[in-house]
């Protein structure tokens, strides 16, 4: 079967009619399924091309949720006294800019994947690392701006979605490097890549732009510049295109009609979408539900940290016990760790507080792993209920290919989503409990869905086990 991620729709990268370019750059024979190429030539040019992909992928990612720390130092304080930065936004204001990024960041998913075989990879890898300076060069301008209207900050925080859209075109690429049996590792470590970067970027952000006294918020744009030209002039020395690549929007048309793609998009808005929210959101509600913006800039990170890390267990656990059954495990997990966050804010305990999100993140991270394992199994018994025959399931591979572009562009929308949740319950309850009581009965909902879909032992594909 395809090994595929739910991050890109990989399988959307078909064999060509050889091209023939002119540059070094260029690769018009590549055959990773033949194991004497691999062995001698291909394996060398494709880690080589991992590494350079990894690293502007990360970078990518990075930019995508820099505003997420970023804005822990232009919300206003507990008596709505400006930030030292100039700022003095309120907390619906600083979460709905921490949401605007995802939601561009997840449309430009699927065009961005389809870039790849457009420009060649090395090329696209190129521009979209350069594209990545736009929007660092003008957060470093506008935050110095305080007086600037709330609309105009919102168009500039927007622009950091193409480091999201960037994630998804890595993703497409480095999946025709490797063969089949290689696909899985080198994917994940290229998704690990990625997702680890809201770690880092609110991990290192902070003392960044606080070094020498006072805080220099222009220094978090200015220094992932040259991080993002340092990877796009990688990305053009060291990257190379492949020929043998074509885009192919069919199996996205055709996976559209199964019902399963978009019940799986509800159930990966839950997972991946929860996990990029609440590591958008996380840091500003330490600072304004808390009044801890200290430890939202010493300590959020962790639970992006955790998120991503625990991703590959969910995986390991589907595979030994079953998709359907860890990821409803993870909903009842989200909807606890939920309920826990919301007793500690009636509490105002703060320590229970952020325990309540590192189970939260934790979840995301099984929940992630699981919901993939689930995309790939359902394909593959619709094409055993279909016959079997090679035809047909190399046929459902394809529409499971297509169906994960559609359900990572859709589940990425989470990211938006989340965040809004959350300022909007701010801003007409004056408390964040409204959206996550919100929250508890949508995890319970998923948790339903999963269940009468994929758990119930009258239908199908319950029965065979997803």
């Amino acid at each position: 079967m395809t090994t595929t991620t739910p991050e890109t729709g990989t399988g959307l990268l078909a064999p060509a009619p050889r091209r023939h370019h002119h540059g070094r750059h260029w690769i018009d024979d590549w055959r990773p399924e033949d194991p004497a190429f691999w062995e001698t030539t291909g394996k060398p040019i494709a880690r080589r091309n991992l590494i350079f992909s990894i690293f502007a992928e990360h970078v990518g990612f990075s930019v995508w949720m820099l505003w997420s720390i970023v804005v822990v130092h232009m919300t206003a304080g507990a008596h709505g006294h400006a930030a030292a930065s100039g700022w003095a936004l309120t907390a619906s204001q600083a979460l709905c800019l921490v949401a605007v990024p995802s939601g561009v960041g997840a449309f430009l998913r699927l065009p961005y994947t389809f870039a790849v075989p457009v420009f060649g990879g090395r090329n696209w890898t190129t521009i979209s690392a350069m594209l990545l300076v736009i929007p660092c060069l003008l957060l470093a301008w506008v935050v110095s701006h305080p007086h600037l209207p709330f609309p105009a900050l919102v168009a500039i925080a927007a622009t950091a979605g193409v480091g999201g859209g960037n994630f998804a075109s890595s993703m497409a690429n480095i999946s025709f490097f490797y063969p089949e049996k290689d696909k899985g590792w080198a994917l994940g470590l290229n998704a690990a890549g990625g997702n680890i970067g809201v770690a880092v970027v609110q991990k290192i952000i902070p003392p960044i732009v606080i070094a020498g006294g006072g805080v220099a918020l222009s220094r978090a744009g200015l220094f992932y510049v040259p991080l993002a030209v340092v990877a796009a002039v990688c990305a053009f020395l060291f990257m190379n295109n492949l020929t043998e690549a074509k885009a192919d929007v069919k199996p996205v048309w055709q996976s559209l009609r199964h019902r399963d793609t978009w019940i799986m998009s509800l159930l990966y808005i839950g997972t991946f979408g929860s996990f990029i929210g609440y590591s958008a959101a996380f840091p500003t509600l330490l600072k304004t539900v808390f009044g801890r913006g200290d430890i939202a800039l010493a300590w959020a990170f962790v639970g992006a940290g955790i998120g991503s890390v625990i991703r590959p267990v969910g995986g390991k656990l589907a595979d030994r016990i079953g998709g359907a059954r860890i990821t409803a495990m993870s909903f009842v997990m989200l909807a606890a760790g939920a309920a826990a966050a919301l007793w500690s804010v009636n509490a105002k305990n703060l320590p229970l507080f952020f325990a309540s999100f590192m189970f939260v993140f934790v979840a995301t991270g099984i929940g992630n792993g699981s919901t993939y394992r689930m995309i790939s199994r359902i394909f593959v018994i619709k094409g055993e209920l279909a016959g079997g025959d090679p035809d047909t399931m190399v046929h459902m591979r394809r529409q499971a290919a297509g169906a994960l572009g559609v359900i990572s562009s859709i589940g990425a929308f989470g990211g938006f989503v989340v965040p809004l949740a959350y300022a909007w319950s701010k801003s007409h309850f004056g408390s964040i409990e409204p959206a996550l009581r919100f929250y508890i009965a949508f995890f319970i909902a998923l948790l339903v869905v999963t269940w009468y879909f994929y758990l119930r032992k009258k239908t199908r594909i319950g029965r065979l086990g997803v």
